[in-house]
């Protein structure tokens, strides 16, 4: 099959093309390198902006699937752009859905559940709270009768390969580079709860399901975790860590708890890395000095992309 991987210089891209160079898939990678400066994978690569449709189109016509990783992700990045974002993340999915009918793998974010208090599956209501959640929620309805799967993403965290930009404003990879730097943590209400999910298995799900029959929406994450119990668990790697809780200033709406039974039981979906696997990746970058500055804002879609606004809006031309 020919695979094109949208956004396949990424986070989650890095990780899903190193799946796929094991495979005898011919892969080609499309992106803009929003927050990269070269791209040398020894795979296929076209240099792009999803918001070009007649090249988005041209790329299309080649591939038998697509994974389309290509977002602007989480919701301080989104925030500062919505409008773009809803270019990015939004329109372009409406391209894809108009113009193609093979195979298509999206990613989603279990962030469109919003704030409730109970285990949410795929039927529960959805209730986006921010920019980010809107635009995934409006983009899952595109590929409403299309031959598609939809993961809907706990939160990330690890490390994906060796390539591509690590994400360090997820919460697993914030709590590992705090507890080595600072010797400390703090830890802001605490009873909040993430679903998370580490990257490679995300990217195992992907590739895993480019060839089956299943179409539809499917949560997937490994465990839901209070930050609280987070901290003390990145503690388990720094002993001499202190944690400091105090109280929330504000109320944090990313707060929920997930089911993946649906994916567990339709799709075999079994998440293989730990938490403390994840904590040891960042760890060990972090020990060896791979990792040199990890204040460059190029870490974190936030930091990098309120720095950077001139060149993402006019990317596309």
């Amino acid at each position: 099959m020919n695979i094109l991987v949208v956004g396949g210089a990424g986070y989650v891209g890095g990780a899903v093309t190193d799946l796929l160079q094991q495979t005898e898939h011919n892969v080609r990678v499309f992106d803009a390198l929003l927050y990269e400066e070269c791209y040398r994978k020894p795979v296929d690569f076209v240099y792009g902006d999803v918001r070009d449709t007649d090249r988005i189109k041209s790329q299309l016509k080649w591939a038998d699937a697509v994974v389309w990783l290509a977002a602007l992700v989480g919701d301080p990045a989104c925030a500062l752009h919505p409008d773009v974002s809803v270019e990015i993340n939004q329109k372009s999915l409406k391209t894809v859905a108009e113009n193609f009918n093979g195979r298509i793998v999206f990613l989603s974010t279990c962030s469109v559940y919003g704030a409730q208090d109970n285990v949410l599956d795929e039927s529960s209501p959805l209730n986006p709270l921010s920019v980010y959640a809107v635009t995934k929620q409006e983009a899952e309805q595109y590929l409403s009768g299309k031959n598609a799967i939809i993961f809907r993403l706990g939160t990330l965290f690890g490390v994906g390969d060796l390539f591509s930009r690590i994400r360090l404003d997820l919460v697993v990879n914030i709590l590992t580079v705090k507890a080595h730097r600072t010797g400390n943590i703090k830890v802001f209400g605490g009873d909040q709860f993430r679903p998370l999910l580490h990257v490679r298995d995300a990217a195992r799900a992907i590739v895993d399901h480019l060839e089956t029959e299943h179409t539809g929406i499917y949560n997937l994450h490994r465990q839901n975790v209070r930050i609280i119990d987070l901290a003390y668990q990145v503690r388990n790697h720094f002993p001499d860590l202190v944690i400091e809780q105090t109280e929330m200033p504000f109320q944090d709406t990313r707060n929920y708890r997930v089911s993946s039974d649906k994916a567990q039981n339709v799709l075999g979906f079994r998440p293989a890395v730990s938490i403390d696997d994840g904590i040891e990746d960042i760890k060990r970058l972090l020990e060896t000095g791979r990792l040199k500055d990890v204040e460059n804002p190029r870490y974190t879609n936030q930091g990098f992309l309120s720095i950077y606004n001139t060149h993402l809006r006019e990317q596309v031309v």
